[in-house]
């Protein structure tokens, strides 16, 4: 260890203390700042066991065993409002974004997070659960900044498009009683056979958001993702199966497709576009060491009895409780977690015996204010906690999590308030008529301005996981800090002895 040297805060937490105290002590010492596990911290001084680290746009003191060297998993889900917004960050520091909510809070937070891309900045991977509007359509700012560059962009294979002056899925087939999607976009030059057509993109926003990011050439590669079609071959996320050795994997276990006796996969229709949309959405088991966590978009009912069939072979609609049983637990030996971000912003769309086969110890529900669907529904939350394996069930909400303060608790209220000064701002900095100094002037501005939405999302609603693989916090900034040592709300867990993860503190 020496000055310079990057490093990361320990399990737990740490506090900045103003001053170094004895070798132990920090009795009468002032803390100016509370960092959690994972924490990234740069050494600036040493003195005996204390350490005086820069972190949080802070400089002050810990302890040298309040360090480590090792960088987590991240595992962010950030308050979006309406919709879905996840944030990871792995162990090598590469950054994947798996949906992105409908406006520009996913946007303001990574900016934030990555120095506001001063610089172009290359994101490991985008994954679009599915075609709904407050899961993909914040990925348009993202695709819109010029310092931001994308390896692959992940999406479910299905494409909304126009045909005969009418929405649709794509081209169907029909097989007994039963219509299957068979148009499934998987390649970039299928997805150009649609994006480049202005006839089949008409004003729908999905496929001319994917046509102006491909436009831009900031993307190098567009992949639809379907799970394996059998259920006895595992699929993986590409660079992280077992064989990778990232230290995680990320295992695809839905949409699942059918193959047709001609070797094409198609997906099934269920009973509403909209189920359809939802019901195919990108399903990732995420697994680090002992600790497993499920990422599941908005799959609905219809949608969880058909990847319950698919997995265990067994009718997803028992008859007895004891039939019940057994698809359970079969399920469980696919679905059964530690963590699960709830489907569909906790709706009542959810399936009884699928919640049952995840078996989980903490739930993560993306939800927001000013939506006119009362997410989450009181019922399903208290099936979340019915079908916990915990006897104190953890029900993280990112609506919840959010201060009460005004400016915090509608940041979409705010930035349309400051809009104006906003659009004002960066129309004198576009303005090749402004004199240099007119424009840093109007830049300090709308830093000012943005520096107020960051902060919202940033510090406020987002749930931070933090994990090795063996450990594992979870932690909310609380609403009103209790002190500068006092700022975060965090739930610890370990795993056992049998390799089970447990609530701890």
């Amino acid at each position: 260890m020496q000055v310079g040297d990057q490093m990361f805060i320990s399990y737990p937490s740490a506090v900045q203390y103003k001053t170094k105290g004895n070798d132990t002590d920090t009795k009468g010492k002032t803390g100016i700042n509370q960092l959690i596990w994972g924490d990234w911290a740069r050494i600036d001084r040493l003195s005996g066991n204390w350490v005086e680290v820069f972190s949080r746009r802070k400089t002050g003191w810990v302890r040298k065993e309040q360090l480590q060297t090792d960088r987590l998993l991240e595992v962010n889900f950030v308050d979006i409002g309406q919709g879905d917004g996840c944030h990871i960050q792995t162990p090598q520091d590469r950054a994947i974004v798996i949906d992105a909510g409908e406006e520009d809070n996913m946007y303001r937070f990574l900016r934030w997070r990555f120095g506001k891309f001063s610089s172009p900045f290359k994101f490991e991977s985008f994954i679009m659960s599915h075609p709904d509007k407050d899961h993909y359509y914040g990925f348009k700012h993202l695709f819109e900044d010029k310092h931001v560059h994308v390896e692959k962009v992940y999406h479910n294979t299905i494409i909304e498009q126009v045909k005969g002056g009418k929405s649709t899925l794509g081209s169907e087939v029909k097989i007994g009683k039963k219509k299957y999607l068979n148009s499934l976009v998987q390649t970039l030059n299928e997805l150009k056979a649609i994006t480049e057509s202005a006839a089949k993109r008409g004003r729908r926003l999905y496929p001319n958001m994917l046509n102006d990011a491909i436009k831009s050439g900031r993307v190098e590669d567009v992949i639809g993702l379907l799970a394996s079609d059998d259920y006895k071959q595992s699929k993986y996320m590409d660079g992280y199966s077992p064989d990778d050795q990232n230290g995680f994997t990320m295992k695809l276990l839905g949409p699942v497709p059918k193959k047709l006796d001609n070797g094409k996969l198609v997906l099934p229709k269920f009973s509403s576009t909209g189920y359809t949309k939802n019901g195919h959405s990108v399903v990732i088991l995420l697994e680090i060491g002992s600790i497993k966590m499920l990422l599941g978009g908005d799959l609905n009912e219809p949608s969880q009895e058909y990847l319950l069939e698919h997995y265990t072979g067994l009718d997803p609609q028992p008859r007895t409780p004891e039939e019940e049983e057994f698809l359970v637990n079969e399920g469980k030996k696919y679905f059964g977690v530690d963590v699960v971000k709830a489907c569909h912003h906790g709706s009542a769309h959810i399936l009884p015996a699928f919640l049952k086969a995840t078996n989980t110890l903490v739930t993560v529900v993306s939800s927001g204010d000013n939506e006119p669907h009362s997410h989450p529904r009181p019922d399903t939350l208290g099936l979340l906690g019915k079908f916990s394996r915990s006897e104190r069930p953890l029900i993280f909400s990112t609506e919840l999590a959010r201060s009460g303060n005004e400016h915090i608790k509608h940041p979409n209220i705010v930035r349309r308030e400051l809009r104006t000064d906003i659009d004002k701002y960066s129309a004198i900095i576009n303005n090749p008529n402004a004199t240099a100094s007119q424009k840093q002037k109007a830049s300090d501005k709308l830093e000012e301005k943005l520096e107020v939405i960051q902060r919202t999302v940033s510090n406020y609603g987002m749930i931070n996981i933090r994990t090795d693989g063996h450990k594992m916090i979870i932690a909310q900034r609380l609403e009103r800090e209790r002190s500068k040592s006092k700022r975060w709300d965090i739930y610890q867990f370990e795993v056992d002895v049998h390799g089970r993860l447990k609530y701890v503190h």
